[in-house]
Parts: C-alpha cells; sequence; structure tokens
C-alpha cells in the first residue's frame, strides 16, 4: 500500500510537470543517489528487502536521463565544493555494503557511461564477521512451519505456510526489531539463525566483495572508497562509546586492507532513527570530510557536511517518471 501511494503520488507530479516546470527552483545543487543491489533478479521476495535491488537496465536508463537533464556525474569528494559554485547541477553515486553484484553487473555500465562513483564498504561483511541480518531473517520464515519470538514489550507469533502469512509476519517481526536497540535485534536474530539452522556468513561470503575483490576496485579510476562501519550497526541504537569504535575503527580496517584512506563515510540505514546529532559528530571528529545519511532530499548550500540527505534508488521504483520526479527536488518541497 505504501508503495502504491507514493507511486501515484510521483506520477501526479510528473503527468502535471511540475517536476519539469518547477526543477529549476527545487532541484537545489543536485542530488546524492543511493543504490545497494544491481542485479537482473533480486535475491530477495520481502518488499523491503526486494526494493534494495534495481535492474543493470534501469541503472543504465538512470545514467541517460542525469544526462539528459544536465547533471554532471562527479566524484562524491567533490559535492563539498561543489555546493557552494554555481553551474550545473550535480549528481553523486553512492553504493552501500560492498555487493559483488554492483562489480559484476553495475561496473560494467558505470564504465560504459564513465561515471564515477563511491563504494562504501562495510569491513564486517568483507571480513565475513558480520551478518546480513535482513535476509537471514526472510530465509528463517522460509524454513520453519511458525515462528514465535519474544521482545520486550510482547511475543509475536504465527504461521509462515502461505507467501501471505510470510509476508504478515515478516512485517511485524521486521518493524519490531527496527523499533528496537541493536542488542535485542542482535539477541532475536542469534535464536532465528539458530532455530533454523542458518549460515549468516556463508550468504555473506556468497553476496559481498571480498579484500581481494576489493583491492581491484580500490585502484579503478572510477572508483573511489568510503567507510560504512564494522558491523553495520544503526549507530544512534548503541552507546557512544561503541559507535565512535565503529566508526574510526572501519576506516582503519579499509586503510590497512586497501591501502587507501577514505575520507567520506556513510550511516548504516541513515534514517533518522539511526543517525542524528551524536553520530554526525563523531563522523566529523574522527576526520571525515563528508558523511551521508539516506534522509530524502537534494543537496542545498550551506549544509552539514556530515549529515548530507541522499536519495535512495528503490526497485520498487524503477521508471523513469519517478526517477526524474525526484531528483527534482518538488516531492520535498511539497512535503516541506
Amino acid at each position: 500500500m505504501r508503495h502504491t501511494l507514493i507511486r501515484t503520488a510521483l506520477s501526479t507530479i510528473a503527468l502535471a510537470g511540475a517536476d519539469r516546470w518547477l526543477a529549476t527552483r527545487c532541484r537545489g545543487r543536485g542530488v546524492i543517489l543511493t543504490f545497494h543491489h544491481v542485479a537482473p533478479e533480486p535475491e530477495a521476495v520481502m518488499p523491503e528487502n526486494a526494493g534494495l535491488s534495481i535492474t543493470p537496465g534501469f541503472l543504465d536508463r538512470l545514467l541517460h536521463l542525469l544526462d539528459a537533464l544536465g547533471y554532471a556525474i562527479v566524484p562524491l569528494a567533490e559535492v563539498a565544493s561543489r555546493l557552494a559554485e554555481r553551474g550545473p547541477p550535480v549528481a553523486a553515486l553512492t553504493f552501500d555494503d560492498g555487493y559483488r553484484d554492483n562489480t559484476r553487473h553495475a561496473l560494467p555500465v558505470l564504465e560504459a557511461h564513465r561515471a564515477p562513483f563511491t563504494m562504501f564498504v562495510c569491513t564486517g561483511f568483507a571480513d565475513r564477521t558480520a551478518p546480513l541480518w535482513w535476509l537471514d531473517l526472510e530465509e528463517a520464515l522460509g524454513r520453519q512451519p511458525s515462528i514465535r519470538l519474544a521482545f520486550p514489550d510482547g511475543v509475536i507469533e504465527g504461521p509462515t505456510g502461505t507467501p501471505a502469512e510470510r509476508l504478515a509476519l515478516w512485517r511485524k517481526i521486521y518493524w519490531r526489531l527496527r523499533r528496537h536497540d541493536e542488542s535485542v535485534l542482535e539477541q532475536t536474530m542469534r535464536v532465528l539463525v539458530d532455530t533454523a539452522a542458518l549460515d549468516p556468513l556463508g550468504r555473506v561470503e556468497r553476496l559481498c566483495l571480498g579484500w581481494q575483490e576489493l583491492r581491484y576496485l580500490a585502484r579503478h579510476p572510477l572508483a573511489s572508497i568510503g567507510a560504512h562501519t564494522t558491523s553495520h550497526p544503526r549507530l544512534a541504537r548503541i552507546p557512544a562509546d561503541h559507535a565512535r569504535i565503529e566508526i574510526e575503527e572501519s576506516r582503519r580496517r579499509i586503510r590497512e586492507e586497501l591501502d587507501v584512506d577514505p575520507r567520506v563515510f556513510a550511516y548504516p540505514v541513515g534514517d533518522a532513527g539511526s543517525a542524528g546529532p551524536r553520530e554526525f559528530g563523531m563522523a566529523r571528529e574522527a576526520g571525515y570530510a563528508l558523511a551521508v545519511t539516506t534522509q530524502a532530499n537534494v543537496l542545498k548550500a550551506g549544509q552539514s557536511l556530515h549529515a548530507l540527505p541522499r536519495i535512495s534508488v528503490n526497485g520498487h521504483y524503477q521508471k523513469d517518471r519517478y526517477l526524474r520526479t525526484l531528483i527534482s527536488g518538488v516531492p520535498f518541497a511539497l512535503k516541506g
């Protein structure tokens, strides 16, 4: 229902032509775009997971669209200087987590367009020590006839025999986990993983780039490497000393393995409940030149360089009109 309402709103703006005649007033200095998976078919089924994947064909169309609309695709590190300059709007391309499909399916498209990009590496994925819990949750629901989980604020239970039952239960569990601190999430997922006999780190090995692959990417002329913590926690949901270690250690680990110093940082999950003023200050104190959220908006002069917005390119919105409307800034101006 939520995706249907958003698509309807975006289509209405596009059909009215507002994304065109208001774009120069609303688009600001440009956009930072967020990508996760790029593959012909999504790895996941659950909508919240499947939305993290777009096709290589849509990535190609997206880059053509940016060019047609006059956007200059620039390395993320250039965004700070571009905010203070006049000129064409800019677009910076960022890929979160470090998925292998980014090099297999996205990189050829980016090379064809000569488009620079940043990959934000979660070092725990490259080290094979941190799980992709949102995918583990999906598999766990498919392996058991029913689920019963105790949370601090109550029990969630139900059957998983049909796709509709799995989706309903998935959403209850997923959003309950997102509501609680990381300690509750980790404890709950340990129970699910053990009960369903999953292999979380085997999944990470299969889906995420290892250090040897990242060394090749770090030397690619179009690529730059950014830090994305060591274990992908919602930083605002963990103690300050732990959050500071996640922010600083990921940079040290990348420097150690890749011989590059990441100067840009992405907050995992990145919404208002996952990163706020405390985390923005920590990223600045750690020496990052800029840091990005996933709080959707266009770029504007004078914004904090350690709380920059990004627009997520969602697999549920793989039409040119949706992207054109989003990057126009009109939806955010109307909402604001």
